[in-house]
């Protein structure tokens, strides 16, 4: 029995370590349609879905955003910040968030999925929440935020580039 269990275990958490990203089109800055699947321009792609009202969120945001230039300089990857503010509330949503992303200055890409359809096809139920996708598989996903935090993704990211 012990036997079949850790089997099952093992196996289970091999699958989800390996579970593909899925093939859902969100909305960039522009208003055009941007399917995640299907991004080529690095191996490496960083997912941080955020929201507005998320203090923690834009704080890890704003720490990754302090480093990302010199990052990228040393590393083939991308940050796709992916916002989960809602449809139903975009009227509102919008008019603080383009100030806010415009006060920002992120140098990384921002999507929208404001129909949560990336949101629910991740089984994400809190933010922040950071994925690291290589060759279009989740290989590691993060929960919440700490300050110092983007140190350790990066060196997460560094041995992922080897």
């Amino acid at each position: 029995m012990k036997k079949v269990f850790f089997l099952l275990f093992f196996a289970t958490s091999f699958i989800q370590a390996q579970k593909l990203i899925p093939n859902i089109e969100l909305k960039n800055e522009d208003g055009k349609a941007v399917n995640i699947s299907k991004q080529k321009n690095s191996a490496i792609k960083v997912y941080s879905f955020w929201a507005t009202w998320c203090v923690p969120c834009i704080n890890e945001l704003d720490a990754i955003n302090e480093n990302y230039e010199d990052w990228k300089n040393e590393v083939n990857f991308d940050l796709i910040a992916v916002s989960i503010d809602d449809a139903r509330t975009s009227s509102k949503v919008m008019p603080l968030l383009m100030p806010l992303l415009n006060g920002k200055e992120w140098e990384f890409d921002v999507l929208f999925d404001t129909n949560h359809k990336l949101k629910r096809a991740l089984n994400i139920d809190t933010i922040p929440y950071l994925i690291i996708v290589k060759d279009n598989k989740i290989v590691y996903e993060h929960l919440g935020y700490t300050p110092g935090f983007e140190f350790d993704l990066f060196e997460k990211i560094k041995n992922l580039d080897k």
